[in-house]
């Protein structure tokens, strides 16, 4: 027995898709709801109008700071998907398979990827890498000159600065890391040109129109300065310990199972892991029943019973791609939470070989 498994615990919900979305931080609603009492337009030029302008650029320097892109532009969206478009249409740039679909929609992918992850880029300043793969947890190292970069899941979880990351623009979003959905930003070299997919009154320094999420973006800079003092106490050093320690767990229990990067930089939250013959979405719902939340891949992929993407990129058979799963913790996860989760997915992974025998 693993040491910590089999202590009798109450039953509680244990969520563990942090890579899905995160719960919001307490700063970030605190941020949003005093932006809730600011009632004018950040375009207008009266006391009210830049009370909220306020707001936008006290997020704009929080979420800089948090990023280390200072003297960078930021560029307020709806979210990654939306910044993906910005940064990538109307344009030929190079990608590989294991990308976000939204980014994905926007690139030839053809770039190679190794069965560890990596990922091959013979022409930086016509491709976009993404920083860490939202299924995998694997950490790529970026070229000097790269076109774009998706630090989506990286941003609040690794500590980066934009300025020494060598891309020329990258995308973020609010909700990976404690803000609230529907609020994201693109990240891009003063002086880099963007084509506007919005048109309007020209907000965004022109290149995103449409009247400011006052109140998202505000949640948006309280939880970047919160996930940047998390990084900095080692908070996440703790959430990577718990990490190895379920990764320890599952790997004594059971022998059939991969472990994917394992050898290599991820995420200090993620674990994605392959049991062939037993699909990821039969895990997923007899977790989800035991009590526990955890996805079979990207959130924007869930519903769609198909093999994982990412993993047939990167080399893995149908079978095996199809039966993985993905544990993603946060700040919040115990140690309890991790050794439950072990437990009670090592006896379903018992059950399941007995009846496959």
């Amino acid at each position: 027995m693993f040491p910590g498994l089999g202590k009798d615990v109450s039953m509680k919900r244990v969520y563990l898709d942090h890579n899905a979305t995160t719960p919001l931080r307490p700063e970030a609603r605190d941020a949003m709801i005093a932006a809730m009492d600011v009632c004018g337009n950040p375009s207008s030029v009266h006391a009210e109008g830049r009370a909220a302008k306020a707001l936008v650029e006290r997020a704009r320097a929080q979420i800089a700071a948090a990023f280390g892109a200072e003297g960078a532009d930021i560029v307020f969206t709806s979210g990654s998907t939306e910044g993906a478009s910005l940064a990538l249409a109307g344009r030929e740039i190079h990608g590989a398979a294991i990308e976000h679909d939204a980014v994905r929609s926007w690139i030839v992918e053809d770039l190679a990827v190794s069965l560890s992850g990596v990922v091959t880029v013979p022409d930086p300043e016509n491709a976009t890498v993404q920083l860490a793969n939202s299924e995998t947890g694997v950490v790529q190292s970026l070229p000097a000159g790269l076109a774009v970069t998706d630090a989506t899941q990286a941003f609040g979880k690794l500590p980066v600065a934009f300025n020494w990351l060598g891309a020329q623009m990258a995308l973020v979003s609010a909700h990976k890391l404690g803000g609230p959905k529907g609020v994201g930003a693109v990240v891009l070299k003063r002086g880099t040109d963007l084509q506007a997919q919005i048109k309007g009154g020209g907000q965004e320094m022109g290149r995103r129109s449409g009247t400011e999420n006052v109140i998202g973006i505000s949640g948006f800079g309280a939880a970047a300065e919160a996930a940047a003092k998390d990084l900095a106490n080692g908070v996440w050093e703790q959430v990577k310990e718990f990490r190895n320690i379920l990764e320890m767990a599952l790997e004594a229990g059971s022998k059939s199972t991969i472990f994917v990067g394992k050898d290599i930089e991820r995420l200090p939250n993620t674990l994605c892991f392959a049991t062939p013959g037993w699909k990821g979405e039969t895990q997923v719902m007899q977790m989800d029943l035991a009590g526990f939340a955890v996805s079979a891949g990207s959130a924007c992929s869930s519903g769609k019973v198909r093999a994982s993407a990412v993993l047939t990129a990167m080399g893995y058979d149908e079978g095996t791609a199809a039966s993985a799963i993905r544990v993603s913790l946060g700040p919040q996860t115990s140690e309890e939470d991790v050794l439950r989760f072990a437990e009670t997915w090592l006896e379903k992974e018992k059950k399941h070989r007995a009846r496959a025998a």
